[in-house]
């Protein structure tokens, strides 16, 4: 698991790189305390690249996959204390990356054929994923010696695409939280001050990116969980629909439909590519339409679009003035590209919705841990959880089929609503969260149960509703608060849309930049 960098003569192929990386500084610097130096980082200018750029590179022979690879295990070791890696692959990473850095011009031009990505750094989730002789902790200390036998089957099209997976990313335990904290890892910092949470539960993933790890990074939702960790980190991130990316092979849905994968990115058109290369049924699933070719959406326009604007916190809560302001932008900026937004939201059982929730991801969990304690024939012990995840685990011992099934029908009452308003407006554009990031240790599932709800309401009314009604939904970067931290706006779209989300998202980038806004590491 070595760090070492490669030797001399990394090839410079753009005219100018960015300046040398500076080690993260926690806490604010001053005038009378300069940060810190540290010896400069290798290839400077591999931050200013996305992952379509970087295959390129690596392609035409301006870059070496390796001197790829040794950039992203440079960052992401001088970049620590943000805390986004749990597990390192890197001597793997490297094995891979040597093969491809002897493979002739030509090769890799015929591999690329198939593998776009060829050589490009990449980090999985430590989450709902297996790839084979590698742990998946899943967060928690129960699984913290759990190697795969198998790879997923969304790691083979990874794989498949020629992305070089080096690690994997912090998660809350079992993705339970709107934070990226946990006693196994500890606390994952938001590049855009450490004080302050990364999201959850793909935070890690979102701090990788954020600061310049990587280009794009997977990422898994339940609740929000690529959405809220995209907003707060300044990034684009896309839940698909249910079903559209393979969850298996061992179980091909993830607590009852909620749950759904893809990345997290800073380039819309990453995220378009890597959906487009992973979407797509296995061997006994059941997906619904297929958006089909997802990089072509991003090259034009979306027609005309008529947008419904959802303010009010669907609990009736209220709404923080800074996440109101961000998609009040969103909407303005909309309507400056000639779409209609119209006050409007659907109406649903949302006490019911949320009810159900909290019985779909309980019984998950509990599928998982008692799989696990026959993998190692022993029962799980209560010092090995969190100590609200323990709690939830102890009701779901109680829930009964009935209660199970219930559940799924109320997921499936608010699909329908919301498809019959779908069919009066194109998109739903609403917050992400209805509060900025939260500091560190707000959302801990290490702390009382009132006070952790009191904080978690404030996360996901908005993006849970699309898990449960299976529609996409993609968090855009268009805002920074005064305090200068990103704040998302979401936007929905009807089942198997994601041809339309990308396209706006496309349209808001190039409307909006928001590449070269970066945190200061």
């Amino acid at each position: 698991m070595g760090t070492e960098h490669t030797p001399g003569g990394r090839r410079h192929f753009l005219k100018t790189g960015a300046a040398a990386g500076l080690a993260l500084q926690v806490g604010m610097a001053t005038a009378a305390e300069p940060p810190a130096s540290t010896p400069a980082l290798p290839m400077p200018e591999y931050e200013k690249l996305d992952a379509l750029a970087l295959a390129s590179a690596i392609r035409e022979g301006r870059l070496t996959a390796l001197e790829a690879l040794e950039a992203a295990i440079a960052r992401a070791e001088a970049r620590s204390q943000i805390n986004a890696v749990a597990l390192r692959h890197f001597d793997l990473a490297r094995e891979n990356a040597q093969r491809l850095s002897r493979m002739g011009r030509a090769e890799r031009a015929a591999w690329a054929q198939t593998a776009p990505l060829a050589g490009v750094p990449f980090a999985l989730k430590d989450l709902g994923v297996a790839m084979k002789g590698t742990v998946t902790t899943q967060g928690c200390a129960f699984f913290k010696d759990a190697v795969a036998d198998h790879d997923s089957t969304l790691v083979q099209r990874y794989r498949a695409a020629g992305l070089n997976i080096f690690a994997k990313t912090t998660t809350p335990e079992f993705g339970q939280t709107a934070t990226t904290e946990s006693r196994l890892f500890g606390l994952t910092r938001n590049p855009w001050n450490l004080a302050y949470s990364a999201g959850g539960s793909s935070g890690g993933a979102a701090a990788a990116v954020a600061a310049g790890i990587v280009p794009a990074a997977h990422a898994s939702d339940g609740g929000g969980s690529i959405r809220i960790p995209s907003s707060h980190c300044g990034l684009f991130g896309l839940k698909p629909s249910r079903g559209l990316v393979p969850m298996g092979p061992k179980m091909l849905e993830g607590w009852l439909g909620l749950s759904a994968q893809n990345v997290i990115s800073r380039s819309v058109r990453d995220s378009a590519l890597l959906l487009q290369l992973t979407q797509g049924p296995e061997a006994g699933s059941r997906t619904g339409p297929q958006p089909g070719a997802l990089i072509d959406a991003i090259t034009r326009p979306p027609r005309r679009l008529r947008i419904a604007l959802m303010e009010q916190n669907p609990f009736g809560a209220p709404v923080h003035p800074d996440c109101l302001d961000a998609v009040r932008a969103a909407a303005r900026l909309c309507e400056s590209l000639g779409h209609v937004v119209e006050m409007a939201a659907p109406k649903l059982a949302i006490g019911e919705m949320f009810g159900s929730m909290g019985i779909a991801t309980a019984a998950g969990m509990l599928a998982s841990v008692r799989m696990r304690e026959k993998e190692t024939g022993r029962t799980a012990r209560e010092d090995e959880f969190e100590p609200l995840n323990w709690r939830s685990l102890q009701l779901a011992r109680g829930y009964s089929a009935e209660q199970a099934f219930t559940a799924r029908t109320v997921f499936d009452q608010a699909a329908r609503t919301v498809d019959l308003f779908l069919g009066e407006y194109d998109l739903i554009l609403s917050p992400v969260t209805a509060a900025p990031a939260p500091l560190l240790g707000a959302m801990s599932l290490d702390q009382p149960y009132e006070s952790f709800v009191k904080v978690a309401m404030t996360a996901s009314p908005f993006t849970a509703i699309f898990n449960m009604t299976g529609h996409p939904a993609m968090s855009v970067p268009l805002h920074w608060n005064g305090a200068g931290m990103p704040i998302g706006a979401q936007f929905a779209a009807p089942f198997g849309a994601e041809a339309t989300l990308l396209a706006l998202a496309a349209q808001l980038e190039q409307a909006a930049p928001w590449k070269d806004r970066r945190p200061v590491l």
